[in-house]
């Protein structure tokens, strides 16, 4: 539906990829919620289900809930990625405000609200997530997370920070020392709920394509730490994120194997310039082995 208003407060873009079983709930929760001022704006990347044609039946249906004058449906002929996809609807975009949502949520009622007015009473603060459960009702680890120096990647993917959860010297990537029931200051939160003024995203020109899928909220995040703005995690608030319906990791898929990609993406992109080369050994030697791993126990 073409939308009426050219300034619009809020830009909710939701990227879609196979994901015909989940959207409508996830677009349900969002128009449950959503203001005069805000807009939704759906861009599918080539899904090869009936995800689209779902999606307009909807929006044409008389007692669809998906029906507003700011929603948008954008077909891309190819699958850009999750950087790519999104960073495309963001040209698209009104709102002063821009909020990613995966397809594969459900929002509570004020999450959105309250994340946006957290944002627009603290200009210091350069993106913001509120707390995302799993299906399983545990906390997302993902929306709560410190980067993944060598330090951090080593005691996370050895199994250290199990042992030792809320123990900060072992806990630096999960941040398992700072209480999830209180807003606080992490280093980065991730895609399935993470919105940010339009301008600081300007600035930084949004997601780094190199990153096809995974990474991309990860390396946002460290990019806007480096503007001195602070990212912040918001329990006031939830979503329910049933993860990994719209990623696609399957044994052999571009997706499986990007996650390790990104992990070397990310270190020669941030810390590569800052440790000597022999950490950077060690590190890449761990990744394959962690890969390597993966594949062996599927």
């Amino acid at each position: 539906m073409k939308k009426q208003q050219k300034n619009l407060e809020l830009s909710i873009i939701i990227l879609t990829y196979n994901v015909e079983q989940v959207i409508k709930a996830c677009l349900d929760s969002v128009f449950a919620c959503l203001k005069n001022d805000w807009e939704v704006i759906v861009i599918d990347n080539n899904s090869t289900d009936k995800t689209v044609e779902m999606l307009k039946s909807q929006a044409s249906a008389e007692d669809g809930l998906i029906q507003h004058d700011n929603f948008e449906i954008i077909e891309n002929k190819e699958n850009l990625g999750f950087a790519g996809g999104n960073n495309l609807a963001v040209k698209k975009a009104k709102g002063k405000y821009i909020l990613f949502l995966n397809p594969d949520t459900v929002v509570d009622k004020n999450s959105i609200n309250f994340c946006l007015e957290y944002l627009k009473n603290n200009p210091d603060v350069g993106a913001a997530t509120v707390e995302v459960v799993l299906g399983n009702g545990k906390l997302d680890y993902s929306c709560h997370r410190g980067f993944p120096t060598p330090w951090n990647a080593f005691c996370f993917f050895s199994g250290i920070t199990k042992i030792f959860p809320k123990v900060k010297l072992f806990s630096g990537y999960t941040l398992g020392y700072k209480n999830p029931e209180e807003i606080h200051e992490v280093d980065a939160i991730n895609g399935a709920f993470f919105m940010l003024p339009r301008d600081l995203g300007n600035r930084l020109n949004w997601f780094d394509t190199d990153f096809f899928w995974n990474g991309e909220d990860l390396d946002f995040c460290f990019r806007i730490k480096e503007t001195g703005h602070k990212i912040m995690y918001l329990p006031e608030e939830k979503i329910t994120h049933y993860k990994g319906v719209s990623g696609g990791h399957l044994r052999g898929s571009k997706t499986f194997y990007s996650r390790f990609d990104v992990m070397k993406l990310f270190y020669d992109k941030h810390y590569r310039k800052k440790y000597p080369e022999f950490v950077r050994w060690l590190v890449f030697g761990g990744i394959n082995f962690r890969m390597g791993a993966q594949w062996l126990l599927g």
